[in-house]
């Protein structure tokens, strides 16, 4: 903001206030813009730094009671001037200008001749007296604002890092189960004992037995932690093993090896646990998803 004048920039308009406006609503306006071009949060935006800045020296302007006062006469003086220049034609405008510009001129030549006469300053002079002023005393407020903007800053950074640590919600639609079983005749598996198997680590979103080719069959569990249970843990009839692999495996699991989710480290004690409790949970919800055959087809 240094390469501008301040009558070239409304620091009402630029904060979205009125000429009017308290203590407290300029403090919230400068926060709720501030906030948004800040530094910390716009490291490689040029523009959004000059805006900072410019927001800055609103907020310093305007809650000083003598530098507004003076900032809000040259406003004021700039607006009437503007005013009385659109209602004048080209040719008076001209003449108003080259006017202004002698006047201006005279006056300068006047202070020069005289730098200890009492030659009366203009309002601009005395505006930017007390931008001077402010400069050399800095802004107690500013300080304040800007160093609880930062707080506020380092409270957001700590939210999002909290958010981004929370695992994310499990599809079940999007991550079921395949199963394989070498189907001897005779020795097949039917639906209900499939679901004998399943269904006490948790809530069967869906099962479907391909009837098509034998020994195969694709299952939806409600919850990742019965997903994890069953792949490490069940094995069927031992006489008719079932194996159990990832259609889609969730995003971490991608580094990991298959059917290893749970661990190795899973005491016995924690399976019973957990086995226990989900066979107090509710029956398995009765839904089947036609798009699951497909799937198993599409991948054999």
């Amino acid at each position: 903001m240094a390469s501008k004048k301040f009558t070239d920039i409304n620091l009402y308009d630029l904060l979205g206030i009125s000429l009017e406006a308290d203590q407290n609503e300029i403090r919230k306006a400068y926060r709720k813009k501030a906030l948004d071009c800040h530094p910390d949060k716009n490291p490689d935006n040029p523009k959004a730094v000059e805006r900072f800045h410019e927001l800055s020296k609103a907020l310093e302007i305007l809650s000083d009671e003598s530098a507004r006062a003076a900032y809000d006469k040259v406003l004021k003086a700039k607006k009437a001037a503007e005013l009385r220049s659109r209602q004048l034609d080209g040719k008076r405008q001209k003449l108003k200008q080259e006017l202004e510009e002698r006047e201006r001129a005279a006056l300068h030549k006047l202070a020069k001749s005289q730098p200890y006469s009492t030659v009366a300053k203009s309002d601009e002079e005395i505006l930017q007296e007390q931008i001077e002023r402010l400069r050399r005393e800095g802004s107690r407020l500013l300080e304040e604002e800007q160093r609880a903007m930062q707080e506020q800053f380092l409270r957001n950074h700590a939210e999002k890092q909290r958010v981004l640590q929370q695992p994310a919600k499990f599809d079940s639609a999007q991550h079921r189960i395949k199963m394989k079983w070498k189907a001897e005749p005779g020795q097949d598996y039917t639906q209900e004992q499939l679901l004998k198997y399943l269904k006490k680590y948790g809530d069967v979103v869906a099962l479907v037995v391909n009837s098509k080719k034998r020994g195969r069959a694709m299952v939806e569990l409600a919850t990742r932690e019965a997903c994890d249970m069953v792949l490490a843990y069940e094995k069927g009839d031992p006489a008719k093993p079932l194996h159990f692999e990832w259609v889609k495996p969730p995003a971490d699991e991608k580094q990991q090896c298959k059917g290893s989710t749970v661990g190795s480290t899973a005491s016995s004690t924690d399976y019973e646990d957990l086995v226990m409790r989900k066979m107090r949970q509710a029956e398995e919800r009765k839904k089947l998803i036609e798009q699951m055959m497909k799937d198993e087809e599409a991948d054999n």
